[in-house]
């Protein structure tokens, strides 16, 4: 039964994406925004989500499934990967293109969408749910989420992480990542990824690490990405020529990892 719902939520999703006008640019050239999802599920028991509360992954602030929905049973999240058009138009060096901060915005407007569908279908079934980034409760400390999409992603199985913090899925980083709670038991997604780093060649053997001179504010380097210097490139240059829209993502784009898994 779980997995007859689960293949029904799945398709919905998908035909979501497929058909809807609202997954498209509100410029005038209409550009469609993603294209085919990926759907997974985690266990809303699952340990490592009490993991995310540790100061060195998100931190004590991090709400677990159960806390956000009492009785909660499992957790659907799913990628919505941008489309090629989408993608290429960032490929330059510099800033960021009208495309892509046109799409971090509508995108997020489509994905809130996708997240409501999600909300009622299950509604629908006669359980219960809850939209973490759409309750009263969601807040962000230190630019770090009580509700992290891209760790609950990786919990559900979608992928594992990349030297530039993003989450490597079969079909890359370069999209948006979506999840809601619910009491609704379904079958979980296995963890295909061997490790938390498994999909990024940097950070597994020392190769690649193209995203590095791709950082226009300098922000990665062998180490890792500095979140603060990423912040303040965002939100001193690119938002005041952009506004109300903002977005870079330079380190997603035109990189092995932007629409596939390099070791996955």
């Amino acid at each position: 039964m779980t997995q007859h719902v689960m293949s029904q939520l799945a398709e919905m999703i998908h035909q979501l994406v497929e058909a809807d006008e609202r997954n498209r640019l509100s410029t005038p050239d209409a550009h469609r925004i993603y294209d085919a999802p990926l759907v997974a599920v985690a266990s809303a028991g699952d340990p490592l989500f009490i993991q995310l509360k540790l100061p060195e992954v998100v931190g004590a602030h991090h709400m677990a499934p159960s806390e956000w929905l009492p009785g909660a049973k499992s957790v659907v999240s799913y990628f919505l990967p941008f489309s090629e058009i989408i993608r290429r138009s960032n490929y330059e060096q510099g800033l960021p293109s009208t495309e892509w901060v046109s799409a971090r915005i509508d995108g997020e407007a489509f994905n809130n969408v996708v997240r409501r569908e999600i909300y009622e279908f299950i509604r629908l079934t006669g359980h219960h749910a809850v939209v973490p980034p759409h309750d009263e409760r969601y807040c962000v400390r230190e630019r770090r989420s009580n509700w992290s999409e891209r760790h609950v992603a990786y919990i559900a199985g979608l992928g594992s992480f990349g030297l530039n913090r993003s989450l490597i899925t079969k079909r890359g980083t370069a999209g948006r990542f979506g999840s809601v709670v619910t009491d609704l038991e379904l079958c979980v997604t296995p963890r295909a990824a061997a490790s938390v780093y498994a999909a990024c060649p940097w950070l597994d053997s020392r190769e690649c690490g193209l995203c590095i001179a791709r950082c226009p504010a300098g922000a990665i380097t062998e180490q890792g990405k500095s979140v603060p210097t990423c912040a303040a490139y965002i939100d001193e240059q690119i938002r005041p020529l952009f506004a109300p829209r903002y977005g870079c993502a330079k380190c997603q784009t035109n990189v092995p990892c932007e629409s596939a898994s390099p070791q996955m």
